[in-house]
């Protein structure tokens, strides 16, 4: 069973959908599950996430990770959105069953691609 959070960020994501203009794009899956999280970060010249979305087939609780996740890096330089942690994820959920944690992680993973796509595209 889900908690009150978890529900009202699944039933109520705030980040759903693609970003138009976004700069940086990752993606993470769970094989087993067949939970993926695609993000997408608009990152301004000075390195800051402007905005974040998301784009979740999965779960409940992979699509309120993906949701809380976009809220946790708005705002923040590009570096730093590294040190968003599944923990963090966890946290701000208010917990989640033993069996749904790995939505946490995967959602953790997905920032680490699109912080990794962004400095892959800037290189170019």
């Amino acid at each position: 069973m889900y908690n009150k959070i978890v529900m009202e960020k699944f039933l109520k994501p705030e980040n759903a959908g693609s970003l138009r203009g976004a700069n940086a794009v990752g993606k993470a899956g769970n094989a087993n599950c067949g939970d993926v999280i695609k993000l997408y970060f608009l990152v301004d010249e000075d390195g800051i996430i402007e905005e974040a979305k998301f784009k979740t087939f999965g779960c409940p609780a992979a699509i309120a990770c993906s949701d809380i996740a976009c809220d946790l890096v708005r705002g923040l330089q590009i570096d730093e959105a590294l040190n968003v942690s599944s923990r963090e994820i966890f946290d701000e959920l208010e917990g989640l069953e033993d069996s749904r944690v790995y939505c946490s992680v995967l959602a953790e993973d997905a920032i680490k691609l699109t912080v990794e796509n962004y400095y892959k595209k800037k290189s170019k």
